[in-house]
């Protein structure tokens, strides 16, 4: 395995990207978006972790992130949001997807029934300025590439808000160091 894909740096900031196996798309209502958001919300307030841009579309998410143990705080926000996707998805009767995510559980993961992330998060180590700039306009433009809103600022789910509106309304995001 490549080094570019470790957190090799403690206080490294990272691009990183987390998405639901086979890329079922399971963000289709506010209610699953929100798990997310306040799994993030939660590693804030008590992991330390800083979130620098996001965006959450239906079935993966990237940030740019840094925390004082991100590898174990991203792991920690991906069990976490995996069982409560699971209970949300049986509360809604969303049957067909729980048994999607059966069908392509790893046969080694044997404490769960389900397996809804991917492995890995794939972190990409931020090395200066123009990388760091780089990786928000790419997170900022996913949606938009995908063709779901026409500016970046217009979806819901994504740190563009923030920045072009001013709209710290879905979560607040940590200034830059820069």
């Amino acid at each position: 395995m490549r080094s570019r894909y470790k957190i090799i740096q403690k206080e490294g900031i990272y691009f990183v990207t987390s998405a639901v196996v086979e890329w079922i798309p399971i963000f289709t209502t506010q209610k699953y978006f929100d798990i997310i958001i306040q799994s993030l919300k939660f590693c804030k307030d008590y992991k330390g972790l800083k979130l620098y841009a996001f965006v959450i579309l239906d079935n993966h998410f990237h940030l740019v992130v840094s925390a004082p143990e991100l590898s174990n705080t991203l792991t920690s926000l991906k069990k976490f949001t995996a069982k409560e996707i699971i209970i949300q998805l049986g509360q809604d009767n969303r049957h067909r997807l729980l048994i999607q995510l059966a069908f392509y559980k790893k046969r080694y993961k044997t404490k769960s029934d389900y397996q809804v992330w991917q492995e890995g998060v794939h972190p990409e180590l931020i090395m200066n300025n123009e990388m760091l700039f780089q990786k928000i306009e790419y997170i900022h433009y996913n949606p938009v590439k995908q063709g779901l809103v026409d500016m970046p600022e217009h979806w819901r789910y994504s740190s563009s808000r923030n920045y072009l509106a001013n709209d710290h309304s879905v979560i607040q995001i940590d200034e830059l160091p820069v």
